[in-house]
């Protein structure tokens, strides 16, 4: 399915192939030998989606960008089963392993590694050719790889690079923080209601 959003429509190259319960909405690009398979979807929340040639978006991955973290996938990247991308730059030749997590701003680099459900988070920075491991987060400019069980470390990394404040302009200290979050959020969200279905 594809949708206008926001006044933009997806362009997909003719050799890229779309499952048709795919979900392709607003200002997307999708290379030459894409592949996007079932229940994938891939939306351009105010910020434009490309992908480069020979990209596969397997089965339920979810892919969004926003107006302030586009979204650009490099040549020839595998993007798995249930992994979720947001507002992300990825290089060419990159595995993105099932259930994967990538968040706004990160940035990894051509060749990269990042496996079964292991994260990439806000504002990290992957260097060409590293290795993410099982359940592992990278987090940081430059990275660290952390085991999940090094919380600790990993929130002292995390808590600087402010989360609420980067994604959605709210100060984490807001009294209120999940009530200011969601009522903002939830306002960009309704934007969908304008959508125009173009098959």
């Amino acid at each position: 399915m594809q949708f206008e959003h926001l006044g933009a429509r997806p362009r997909i190259h003719p050799a890229a192939v779309i499952s048709p319960t795919a979900v392709i909405s607003g200002d997307v690009t999708i290379g030459e030998d894409c592949q996007v398979l079932h229940g994938a979807v891939i939306t351009a929340e105010g910020g434009p989606i490309t992908l480069g040639t020979n990209v596969i978006v397997m089965e339920n991955a979810l892919i969004r960008a926003s107006a302030a973290n586009a979204v650009h996938i490099g040549d020839h990247t595998l993007v798995g089963p249930m992994v979720s991308l947001s507002g992300a730059t990825v290089g060419d030749e990159v595995f993105l392993a099932t259930g994967t997590r990538v968040f706004n701003g990160a940035r990894i680099g051509e060749r990269s590694e990042v496996r079964i459900n292991a994260v990439v988070h806000l504002r990290s920075v992957l260097p060409p050719d590293s290795v993410v491991p099982i359940g592992w987060v990278a987090v940081g400019d430059p990275a660290q790889i952390l085991p999940a069980e090094r919380h600790e470390q990993i929130w002292a990394a995390q808590k600087e690079l402010d989360f609420p404040g980067y994604v959605f302009g709210i100060d984490r200290d807001t009294p209120d923080l999940m009530v200011q979050l969601t009522e903002r959020y939830g306002r960009s969200l309704a934007r969908h209601e304008r959508d125009i279905r173009l098959d």
